[in-house]
């Protein structure tokens, strides 16, 4: 984790966090509820979501990753995170790679059409995947170590 991300940061006011969650080599990825007023209706999307009180950026995207798939991480298992600014709003990402086997886990929970795992790459080019999510994967890939084989 780089010192521009230091904890005077986490502080901040914020709306919520989103993890990109691998497993061995694929990403995790949501199709988003078809329904009118929501963002991105249909789109692919990531575990996380809205704050909740005080809650840190952390605490947030753990508790919403219980809640959408059921899955139970630690904070250990996120390896990267970067504030996410746009005006009047700022969000947190996250990265964790876990192995493939974990997959078996997961609870889809009420939200959302269904989930899948897909190379990352396929992510990056698909014309429904929510365009700043696009270019936080984007840059993650670009600034941190390669993906892991199957693990």
């Amino acid at each position: 984790m780089s010192r521009e991300n230091a904890p005077r940061q986490m502080t901040e006011p914020f709306q919520g966090a989103k993890v990109m969650l691998f497993f061995g080599a694929r990403l995790l990825v949501m199709r988003r509820d078809d329904k009118p007023g929501i963002p991105w209706p249909g789109f692919l999307d990531w575990p996380g979501g809205g704050r909740e009180g005080d809650e840190s950026p952390e605490a947030c995207v753990l508790r919403e990753t219980q809640e959408e798939i059921g899955l139970l991480l630690c904070p250990a298992d996120l390896c990267w995170k970067s504030p996410y600014h746009r005006p009047g709003w700022l969000s947190w990402f996250f990265a964790a790679h876990l192995p493939a086997a974990r997959a078996n886990d997961i609870r889809f929970g009420n939200e959302g059409q269904g989930w899948m795992l897909i190379p990352p790459e396929a992510f990056l080019h698909d014309a429904k995947a929510i365009p700043h999510f696009r270019t936080m994967l984007d840059f993650y890939l670009g600034s941190c170590r390669p993906i892991a084989a199957e693990a």
